[in-house]
């Protein structure tokens, strides 16, 4: 028997030495790949006799073999930090600082996240710390176990304070009613050095990144973003990647929310030996949006497949899903979007249970198709899977049909073009020397605002001596 064990990586950020280790650690349990997970984790398939192997390989990682998935791994948007928008203040080293200030294992779903980008969701924590415009102060939006629904923190949350807050909030919330209590019980914990909201939280929509490839950064910089498709990461292939990010001087790999990773700080200089390095590997490297946008359960073959439908559907009739994201869940009373479109697998039935069931799936969309929305919408329910591609469709059409409406819109801009002026000039045929009115002919002793019929007949072309007469009027346009 098999199960998925979590190895944290806080924040999605490892180096190529430590991903080097996990290799290690997956070759010693018989694997060939390694699956990373939504929140940044990277989950091994691990028989139950083979579970002792973890604390003999990895005592140091938090870990939650034992624990039923008690612990919960920290995600963190530094993975879009300089290749993204950011806020102005928040720097790549500051979520690094973050994460070191945790001196336990929280056992809530803890998000720590820049509104500016759009590739790390913003609401699928349990406690949410969100940037705000002031340096180094945080909204923090909370959606605790037990609680009706989700509800904002009343001030700001200093960066320091952080890792403190969140301890508190653990050991509290189960023991209070309301938000106020729970924010008075916090205050008498910890010593505090919170701000006013004086604006609410505001948080712009774009359409979702194209995250794959070799992209610019800075001048001198680069970023490589890759994914597989069947969220299988191949043991050689990383091995052989960590050493040459070793070599070559790169420090950081970042796993995304969509179950790929992202390099970042590609010197220029190596960039051609890196695009060698992936080509002998056949390691491609440009799949279709089409593809990028899904995020499916772990090691779920049946979503896998019925993702492999849907975007051949699309394809075949040229659809374009860019700027969505689609999502596959099965039904459950407890379940966190993050996705614009969502597809919701419905249980089967339990009184046919000696017949086959054909799967249904109801379809919902968030609304303006914001994956940072609380509020989602049913599109259409207990459909099957046949139905689904054109029921995608339609929605993708409504998507760029309303975006106007969704999106901060970008007034045209102003028209700059100036009433065009006209000018009559007198250009020499021999040599095309322009005679200006305006500006007479110093070299000929000839003032400003001489009209040229005012010209003596004797007057010739400063530059080729060329007689009045072969002097032509001529219209110039401003």
């Amino acid at each position: 028997m098999k199960t998925l064990k979590r190895i944290f990586i806080h924040g999605g950020v490892t180096t190529p030495n430590e991903l080097k280790h996990i290799i290690q650690l997956a070759k010693a349990l018989n694997l060939n790949s390694i699956h990373f997970g939504s929140r940044q984790d990277i989950l091994l398939p691990v028989k139950t006799k083979q579970e002792h192997l973890f604390k003999t390989y990895f005592p140091e990682y938090k870990q939650d073999i034992e624990e039923n998935h008690k612990f919960q791994n920290i995600v963190s948007s530094y993975v879009a930090a300089d290749i993204l928008p950011q806020t102005s203040w928040l720097r790549a080293t500051t979520y690094l600082y973050i994460h070191e200030d945790f001196k336990y294992n929280p056992t809530l779903k803890i998000n720590l996240v820049d509104p500016q980008q759009n590739l790390v969701p913003i609401y699928n924590g349990q406690l949410n710390f969100i940037a705000s415009k002031t340096e180094d102060y945080w909204y923090l939006n909370l959606n605790l176990p037990g609680w009706k629904k989700d509800i904002d923190y009343p001030v700001l949350v200093y960066t320091w304070n952080i890792a403190k807050i969140a301890k508190a909030i653990e050991q509290e919330y189960q023991n209070s009613s309301n938000i106020n209590e729970l924010y008075n019980r916090v205050n008498q914990l910890v010593d505090t050095n919170n701000k006013t909201i004086t604006e609410p939280l505001s948080i712009p929509y774009r359409p979702f990144p194209y995250y794959e490839g070799m992209n610019k950064m800075g001048i001198q910089q680069y970023w490589l973003g890759l994914y597989w498709r069947n969220n299988q990461y191949d043991l050689k292939f990383l091995e052989e990647f960590c050493d040459f990010c070793m070599d070559y001087k790169i420090s950081r790999i970042c796993i995304t929310p969509w179950k790929s990773f992202i390099v970042k700080g590609i010197d220029k200089e190596y960039k051609f030996m890196l695009e060698k390095f992936l080509g002998q590997r056949g390691i491609n490297i440009r799949h279709s949006s089409l593809e990028l946008n899904w995020h499916l359960p772990v090691a779920n073959k049946e979503a896998l497949k019925l993702k492999r439908f849907i975007v051949k559907s699309f394809d075949q009739n040229d659809i374009s899903t860019y700027g969505l994201t689609l999502g596959y869940h099965e039904r459950k009373s407890e379940t966190s979007y993050f996705t614009s479109l969502i597809i919701e697998k419905n249980p089967a039935p339990t009184q046919v249970q000696d017949f086959e069931n054909i799967p249904t799936y109801n379809l919902l969309y968030g609304k303006n198709f914001n994956p940072n929305t609380k509020s989602y919408i049913t599109y259409a329910q207990y459909v099957e899977q046949i139905e689904l591609p054109g029921l995608l469709m339609e929605l993708s059409q409504q998507y760029f049909a309303q975006l106007d409406n969704s999106i901060e819109n970008i007034a045209k801009p102003s028209s700059n073009i100036k009433n065009k002026t006209t000018q009559e000039v007198y250009q020499c045929s021999e040599c095309f020397t322009i005679y200006d009115p305006a500006l007479g002919d110093v070299t000929a002793n000839i003032a400003p605002n001489t009209a040229f019929e005012q010209l003596p007949e004797s007057y010739t072309c400063h530059l080729c001596e060329a007689p009045k007469s072969e002097f032509k009027s001529i219209v110039l346009q401003d």
